[in-house]
């Protein structure tokens, strides 16, 4: 599998030279790789595997061809269906006018679970297992330009997404997680600036190929993914994007995000479970439209938060063990420094999942769960509990600008992420880029990594059940 680049100087052949002029800028844009119906992707096309509800696992494909390649799974031949009509995103009402977007085909097709080999075009994916035992986990991953704030996209050293992607694919997962924001280039870059010029921008494919699926590749290749929903791909942001692409169910005109009337519907999508085997599951949960800075009593979205809290509690009783996945941490603490003082607060875990799951329930998640993954804080982080909390991680560390305010090695006496948690045991790593790996060593136990870009081990935790404790409190 590969995905789409930057266009590189090639002799066109002369089919493609007989292209409409439509078909003909999408090739020049690097997008053409798929222009007959038998073709295969082609060398500039996206290609992965993503995991849903009951752990189903399906192949899609997002070309700029004008059919959907085969699919071939244990020497059998399935068609691709079309998720999303060759089309390109539109703007929104309202929407400041950016670029044109370049228009894609998505396809998809099921791989069964249990299958040994698939591929689409002749090219290999990657199959699902049915006890992955070793599982990575990035987020906050896509290169922010809002504003006036830059991140050097240009530069890997500044925007290492594709680095860590290709270490992280270095480490044989069977899994990978991604916590949730992957588009960052929402706006120009601001002029001046060489770290970023050129840079594409906007909610359109080439924004979200730039940020997400081009310097994805070599994970893409590696493993299938389980995609959680960040705030970053919320309806007012590329949350058309996230439903054309990345949300593992079947496509619905009307969660789109592309009318505002909808967002209501398109805001929100219904926690699904990943089984893990020997008693455990993942459950994922879409926070995108969640506020750090809590919710009234009235505001629509506490009710909507507490709906999907039910719907957590219901699909919990499938397992004994639950890992959940979340883009927002409930558990963990994040820093601001004061730009005056220079002086460095904490803040804890999110306000309004906080409110809403605490209208339902005052531990927040149900007893059995023991583990839960977030990102949205540009850091890595672990803290557990000697309270009955879950063990937070939060891996939002894997190409996004990093947080520079540091945490500290244990919080002040009496301070908790949330009400009633007391920490038991906490570390961190803020300011560097990476990735983290899980590897199970029993029915609830984990041996977790924290690694760099080039893969190198910097902390490493033992979690058992609720509890995990790491070797170091704070990595240098």
């Amino acid at each position: 599998m590969t995905s789409l680049s930057l266009p590189l100087p090639v002799r066109v052949p002369a089919p493609l030279r007989r292209l409409s002029r439509a078909a003909s800028l999408a090739a020049a844009l690097g997008l053409a790789g798929c222009a007959t119906p038998v073709a295969g992707p082609g060398p500039q096309d996206t290609a992965f595997v993503v995991i849903g509800e009951d752990g189903a696992a399906t192949a899609r494909v997002i070309t700029g061809g004008a059919a959907c390649p085969p699919l071939t799974v244990d020497n059998r031949s399935l068609p691709m269906r079309v998720r999303v009509p060759r089309s390109s995103v539109p703007a929104r009402p309202g929407q400041a006018a950016g670029p044109a977007s370049a228009a894609v085909l998505t396809c998809e097709a099921p791989i069964a679970a249990g299958s040994a080999v698939a591929r689409v075009g002749g090219r290999p994916l990657p199959v699902p297992r049915a006890q992955p035992g070793r599982i990575v986990v990035i987020g906050d991953t896509g290169c922010r330009i809002k504003g006036e704030q830059a991140q050097a996209c240009n530069d890997p050293a500044r925007f290492p997404f594709a680095r860590v992607a290709a270490a992280a694919a270095a480490f044989k997962p069977d899994l990978v997680i991604h916590v949730g924001d992957y588009h960052y280039r929402e706006d120009p870059c601001p002029a001046g600036q060489a770290g970023c010029a050129g840079s594409p921008y906007g909610y359109g494919f080439e924004a979200w190929a730039a940020d997400f699926f081009t310097p994805g590749r070599t994970l893409f290749e590696a493993a299938p993914w389980v995609l959680a929903r960040g705030n970053h791909e919320n309806c007012t942001r590329a949350g058309q994007g996230w439903w054309r692409w990345l949300d593992p169910r079947p496509f619905q005109a009307g969660r789109d995000c592309d009318v505002p009337a909808n967002d209501a519907v398109g805001d929100y999508g219904d926690p699904y479970a990943v089984p893990l085997g020997n008693g455990a599951q993942l459950v994922v949960f879409d926070t995108a439209n969640t506020s750090w800075k809590g919710f009234a009593a009235t505001d629509p979205r506490r009710a909507a938060y507490a709906g999907q809290y039910r719907k957590i509690e219901a699909l919990a009783r499938r397992a004994r063990y639950n890992i959940g996945v979340g883009h927002h941490p409930l558990f963990a603490f994040g820093a601001r420094r004061d730009a005056n003082s220079g002086e460095v607060s904490l803040f804890g875990g999110d306000a309004g999942l906080l409110d809403a799951f605490g209208d339902v329930d005052p531990g927040y998640l149900p007893p059995s769960f023991g583990m839960l993954l977030s990102g949205h804080v540009h850091l890595w982080e672990q803290v557990s509990f000697a309270s009955g909390h879950p063990t937070q991680f939060v891996a939002g560390f894997s190409g996004t600008a990093e947080d520079t305010a540091p945490l500290p090695a244990a919080p002040p006496p009496g301070r908790a992420p949330a009400p009633g948690a007391i920490v038991e045991h906490m570390s961190s790593w803020v300011g560097g880029f990476g990735f983290m790996t899980m590897e199970r060593t029993g029915a609830d136990a984990w041996r977790v990594s924290v690694r760099d870009l080039d893969g190198r081990e910097r902390n490493s935790c033992k979690v058992e059940g609720r509890k995990s404790v790491c070797a170091l409190a704070q990595v240098r």
